[in-house]
């Protein structure tokens, strides 16, 4: 935990405490009945002065579990310095984080999904239980973003969105490497494409310190997003984890806030459709996560702004792809820092007209205002090789597609990370887990031509909709990134490349078409036309379905089998706050 006041330090208590009567916290702060809780507050430091001022709380996930959140103390501890110094009273509290990486390809990775809910639930309790007037809610491994913003967008109270920040690259063998690439190690080994030395190397250099996945994963896209939704200020994401600017950020955030709480400016003031647009023209031009697809529709859902899976497909096609960076590319998130950060690619965005400029953001701006202020570099006159102006893109169109067809009446999803213009057409073999599909690619079963479906890995099915970056790394590392197809009701992890597409709904276990598949039954994937089927008639669909025996679920009891009884579809976001289901 971040350093608390010493009681040494303040002043006398005075009989006196005046503040906004509308501020939440003044009904825990004021008057001759709340002295037992004026009493709590300065056993732990806190005098008349924080008393009467704004109460901003600090949800901080720090934990020693990733090195996404290993250092999260350290940036706490600088934005409750800031709202120190902006005059309001800061209280940190913390919450729980999941690392992706390392429950990645086990039962653990369904804790993923669920932890979004967790930590959205834990901080708005926090929240709502201590009558507080604002937050600074801060994020580090993926789910912790989208979490905590949903919370905010829960409690409405005037909120601004925190990043860790990234890890910066390791090295291998004279070249920048990733947590990316050491997945697709263990698939260039298991094909004889590298020794089980030159893979310890790599797992002992690929990270190199604290901070999120590097590349333009699931961490770092949100973290993007934050800024384009205008829920952090701009340029706040790209700042290395370990790197000074990264605490001068904190501390701003924490002065944001609690102006934003004079101000009275709460999330339901500046989120809008134009807002979510804005996100999801930003995602699709810098070849952002899958992931993403679901988190907006949930945050959307909890705003309740309409947001429907295919505004992707509508903005994806009128905006190009203009960021190569991993996983797609070779950047990582260090690079675009260092030639401007996020703000790089709004301006050209917005003097593309590809923004909502008006669209409002947490300091009070709009996103036009906010990106004049910051003024950063043209791209055009930028020397990064790795950004392309719209005029001259990497894509014409943006990296995200939504796919439909008699196997995803509701919609699947795939980034495009390599060409784009790509048929696929061909025999499925189906399993029924990850782990089959695991072992199956990893005794070096998998050819050109292959089509691979994985179900029963959906939001209630899994439950929590596991994510595979180890089963499509094992691919790649095979050299079948673009060769071989793969389709899950599950997810793909953001550092996931290749012809993958993921979030099939409706799922198996609810009765999606996807539980019809037999092995040998031809898949016809098509990018550009956006389409995902199998040739199969409706009516035969319909047999197998009712043919089929019902699923049991997986867990029946503990927070799996909670959590699998609560979630919404895929194509709704996954959901699980009553109000927030669009059906």
């Amino acid at each position: 935990m971040s350093q608390q006041p010493d009681p040494e330090a303040r002043e006398p208590a005075s009989d006196a405490i005046e503040k906004d009567d509308d501020l939440p916290s003044s009904e825990v702060t004021e008057g001759r009945d709340k002295a037992p809780h004026r009493a709590m507050f300065r056993a732990m430091g806190y005098d008349d002065e924080d008393l009467s001022s704004p109460m901003v709380g600090v949800a901080n996930p720090a934990a020693d579990i990733t090195p996404c959140n290993v250092h999260l103390d350290d940036v706490a501890e600088s934005a409750y310095d800031g709202i120190d110094e902006g005059e309001g009273m800061p209280i940190e509290f913390g919450t729980i984080t999941i690392s992706d990486a390392i429950s990645m390809g086990t039962e653990g990775m369904k804790a993923s999904l669920i932890s979004r809910e967790v930590i959205a639930d834990s901080v708005e309790l926090v929240a709502f239980g201590e009558r507080m007037d604002g937050l600074v809610t801060i994020g580090g491994c993926d789910k912790n973003m989208p979490g905590m913003m949903m919370a905010s967008i829960r409690t409405d109270l005037p909120s601004v969105f925190l990043y860790g920040g990234s890890i910066m690259p390791g090295e291998h063998e004279g070249r920048e490497v990733t947590i990316q690439n050491v997945f697709e190690g263990v698939g260039a080994v298991a094909d004889g494409d590298m020794t089980e030395e030159e893979l310890d190397d790599l797992e002992r250099n690929a990270c190199p310190g604290a901070g999120s996945c590097g590349g333009m994963f699931t961490a770092n896209t949100m973290a993007s997003i934050s800024e384009a939704l205008g829920f952090a200020p701009l340029g706040s994401a790209s700042p290395p984890a370990e790197d000074e600017s990264r605490y001068e950020v904190a501390r701003e955030a924490g002065e944001v806030a609690v102006e934003v709480v004079r101000e009275r400016r709460k999330p339901s003031d500046f989120l809008t459709r134009e807002s979510f647009e804005n996100a999801i023209a930003l995602q699709v031009a810098i070849g952002g996560s899958t992931n993403a697809v679901l988190h907006l529709l949930a945050m959307a859902a909890e705003a309740g702004v309409e947001l429907d899976i295919e505004d992707f497909n509508r903005i994806s096609a009128r905006t190009p792809k203009i960021a190569d960076l991993q996983p797609g590319g070779e950047k990582v998130m260090n690079d675009l820092h260092e030639v401007g950060g996020v703000p790089v690619v709004l301006r050209e965005l917005l003097d593309a007209d590809l923004l909502h400029g008006d669209a409002l953001t947490v300091t009070g701006e709009t996103m036009t205002e906010a990106i004049e202020a910051y003024d950063p570099p043209k791209i055009a006159d930028l020397d990064a090789e790795f950004l392309e102006t719209v005029a001259d893109p990497i894509h014409e169109r943006g990296a995200i597609r939504i796919l439909t067809g008699n196997l995803a009446p509701d919609g699947a999803v795939i980034k495009i990370t390599g060409e784009d213009h790509l048929h696929h057409e061909g025999p499925v073999r189906i399993f029924e887990d990850e782990e089959n599909a695991m072992q199956y690619v990893q005794e070096g079963n998998v050819e050109s031509g292959d089509v691979i479906g994985i179900r029963n890995e959906g939001p209630q099915g899994g439950p929590g909709m596991r994510e595979m970056l180890g089963v499509t790394s094992a691919v790649a590392g095979q050299g079948h990134a673009e060769d071989v197809a793969l389709f899950t009701d599950g997810r793909f992890s953001g550092a996931t490349r290749g012809f993958s597409i993921g979030h099939v709904a409706p799922e198996a276990y609810v009765g999606g078409p996807i539980a019809a598949l037999e092995d040998g039954d031809t898949i016809t994937i098509d990018i550009d036309d956006l389409e995902l089927s199998v040739d199969l008639t409706d009516e035969e669909i319909e047999r197998r379905l009712d043919e089929r025996d019902m699923p049991e679920p997986n867990y029946t009891n503990g927070v799996l089998a909670k959590y699998g009884r609560m979630f919404d579809s895929a194509a709704n976001g996954a959901v699980t706050n009553p109000g927030a289901k669009q059906n």
